[in-house]
């Protein structure tokens, strides 16, 4: 039984993963496929160069919701069903691969970022600060919006290791789920990073 609702919930993860905001939220708004202009990825970030904040804002706010509710629920009511740190890990991680790779798009999905801040939100708030605080720093001085996200995903597993027994007990699933997200993003943003080392990496604003 244990099985059906671990894979229940990784499932459900996965497909609510899979709602690409970016696509449906400019839908709404009237405005152009994300996938068809500037990066073409269906993100805030590229929503953002639409010229419509709003747009991007509810993109970036229902993106990381699709972490945030079933990594959230699994913390908090997983114990009743028995389900574990490695139920958190499996669930955050269907959670971004479907953004990433959404079945109700043709597989083609965004980087991930936002959904994994809200995975890490739903593994605890605490965490989510310290890899926001990063990811705020990082972009503060560099402008750019892929390093950032970048450092935040390397830095999540490291801050979430260190933290055992003052804020946290670690859970070995859970370290694994956030060092197999980190990749995940670093392997979406190998576009950004060779941007990054030719120089040609746009800064937040830019169009």
């Amino acid at each position: 039984m244990q099985f059906i609702y671990t894979a229940s919930a990784v499932l459900a993860a996965y497909l609510i993963g899979s709602l690409s905001f970016a696509v449906i939220v400019s839908k709404f708004a009237g405005l152009k496929d994300p996938r068809t202009y500037g990066s073409k990825n269906p993100g805030a970030t590229n929503v953002l160069r639409s010229g419509n904040k709003n747009a991007a804002i509810a993109t970036l706010v229902l993106d990381a919701l699709k972490g945030f509710i079933p990594v959230g629920l699994v913390t908090l009511f997983g114990d009743k069903l028995g389900l574990e740190g490695g139920t958190v890990a499996l669930v955050a991680v269907a959670a971004v691969v479907g953004h990433m790779y959404p079945v109700f798009f043709g597989f083609k999905g965004g980087k991930g970022v936002a959904t994994a801040v809200g995975a890490v939100l739903g593994i605890h708030w605490a965490l989510a600060l310290v890899v926001l605080v990063s990811f705020g720093v990082i972009l503060y001085f560099s402008r750019i919006v892929s390093l950032a996200s970048i450092v935040a995903a390397v830095f999540a597993p490291v801050a979430y290791m260190f933290g055992d027994r003052v804020l946290w007990y670690v859970e070995r699933p859970v370290t694994l789920g956030l060092f197999l997200i980190a990749v995940g993003l670093i392997v979406k943003h190998m576009p950004n990073i060779n941007r990054l080392f030719a120089g040609t990496e746009p800064k937040l604003g830019q169009k």
